[in-house]
């Protein structure tokens, strides 16, 4: 029998792992291709991977046997038993030292509980992130590996060099042990959530309050309507699509995207971003809304019913239309700027609680190319971090501040705008209420506290003595034994 000439296996021969494999084998490394429908890896060799090193396996056995040594495996299969199958049915074939990596949209806590049962085998584990769709799989993906520390060397050759390269920097590097790969790629998706519901909010108000054409909408996204949103610190993947989708007309030469049902689908990674915030208390609000958004479009139906109960305000849009879409942008880039802090927040928070060190400034740039969430925005979280590892909130950077400061204005006036005209915007409005709420020294929650010790003896802190939790009788008829502390 000839020697393994694998660099790396991957099973999983849908578009994404096929275009994974055609990007390795473009920098020099052999990939042995597997599938469960073992007739496709035939398939691919003879079409998409004609010409190229790649070479086909027959069984996961002959697989493992055309690989050098430590042996690298990458799973791009569904999410959940499907990964636990291939992992079983893979220990037994392989040896101490090799690596099983899962390139899945995997939910966390189940890539670090593989990660311990790997490493109890004698296995190497990563759970890695990807992100960039099937155009940033082929010719350079975001990539957040984490999870066994000594896989890394292993691996770090054939990831940074098929990622995305920012400047000469590859979008790539080792995030954290366990599970802290593939936390990071849910955090990305749940901002992803955010991002598209923002955009989708300045399209509204563009369209609904101002009656701009898709021409014209396109325009102030790209060129020189009043503004350059695609050329100014909004210049991002999303907004350059959004262009794309707003010039694109269907065959009678109307635009497209009105003629498509306005209900949001959704995989779930923006639902467990929004989990995770509630489990660790981290308030990532416009996240959640961006979730909750999407759950109500779905309910088509109801809210067509719901139009014809509740008539929409009278009130017309009476301003300087070119002066409220530059107030659309700033309120949209301030929008974005309270996501990123809110999904750093968590990062950090779910770091603490479970001993990971994770590089923020690392992770942004890992973000600048290749992925959805891709942005010149950033490079100036890259810097913030860069220049204080321990930055508490992005919101606090220096730079970030002066630009909350100098789109303020617009912001309120774009929200109060919305609110007068009836068209909502959720992520617009939940992002200013984060803001407002964090720079206030004082919230009314003293009055929550009362109330919990009025009805549960919950217990409260005076101002005058922080730390020691008392208890009042409030009603003169009540006891003076408190409830047990806890935090939710």
């Amino acid at each position: 029998m000839s020697s393994p000439q694998g660099d790396i296996a991957l099973i999983g021969l849908a578009v994404m792992g096929q275009n994974l494999i055609l990007n390795m084998n473009d920098h020099g490394f052999t990939v042995v291709a597997f599938n469960r429908t073992v007739s496709k890896v035939e398939e691919f060799l003879k079409n998409e991977a004609k010409d190229t090193k790649v070479i086909g396996a027959t069984s996961l056995q002959d697989m493992v046997q055309k690989l050098k040594k430590p042996r690298r495996v990458m799973l791009l299969v569904k999410a959940g038993q499907a990964v636990d199958d291939f992992i079983n049915s893979l220990v037994p074939l392989l040896e101490k030292g090799d690596i099983i990596i899962d390139g899945g949209n995997s939910e966390y806590r189940d890539s670090i509980r593989r990660c311990k049962s790997l490493k109890e085998k004698g296995l190497l584990f990563v759970g890695s992130g990807v992100s960039g769709g099937e155009d940033g799989a082929r010719y350079g993906p975001s990539l957040m590996p984490g999870g066994s520390d000594e896989a890394w060397p292993a691996i770090k050759e054939i990831f940074q060099s098929i990622a995305a390269k920012a400047g000469n920097d590859p979008c790539c590097d080792w995030v954290g042990p366990e599970g802290a790969g593939h936390f990071v790629k849910m955090v990305h998706n749940g901002i992803e959530y955010g991002d598209m519901q923002l955009i989708c909010e300045a399209y509204s108000l563009m369209k609904d309050a101002l009656g701009m054409t898709h021409g014209e909408m396109a325009e102030a996204s790209s060129s020189n309507l009043c503004i350059h949103w695609n050329k100014s610190e909004l210049e991002s993947f999303l907004i350059e699509i959004t262009r794309d989708i707003m010039k694109f007309n269907d065959a009678d030469g109307q635009p497209l995207v009105e003629k498509i049902i306005d209900s949001a689908g959704q995989k779930g990674t923006g639902k467990w971003t929004a989990i995770a915030s509630l489990e660790y208390g981290v308030p990532v609000t416009l996240i959640g809304e961006a979730v909750f958004a999407r759950c109500l479009s779905s309910l088509k139906e109801e809210r067509v019913a719901a139009s014809q109960v509740f008539p929409a305000p009278t009130s017309r849009f009476s301003g300087d239309k070119k002066a409220f879409v530059e107030d659309i942008k700033n309120a949209l880039y301030a929008s974005k700027i309270v996501s990123y802090a809110q999904g750093f927040m968590l990062m950090r928070e779910t770091a603490k609680e479970l001993g990971w060190k994770l590089n923020y400034g690392s992770i942004a740039l890992m973000w600048r190319g290749g992925c959805i969430i891709r942005s010149v925005f950033l490079g100036n979280i890259k810097q913030a971090f860069d220049k204080n590892p321990s930055l508490s909130n992005l919101l606090v950077d220096s730079f970030f501040k002066e630009e909350i400061a100098k789109c303020q204005a617009s912001w309120r006036r774009v929200v109060s705008t919305a609110v007068t005209l009836g068209i909502p915007t959720p992520a617009f409005s939940t992002a200013l209420a984060f803001f407002d709420g964090y720079r206030s020294a004082r919230l009314p929650a003293n009055l929550i506290q009362a109330q919990r010790d009025y009805f549960g003896a919950h217990t409260y802190e005076r101002v005058d003595s922080p730390g020691k939790f008392v208890h009042t009788n409030w009603t003169g008829h009540g006891g003076s034994v408190s409830s047990t502390t806890y935090q939710a």
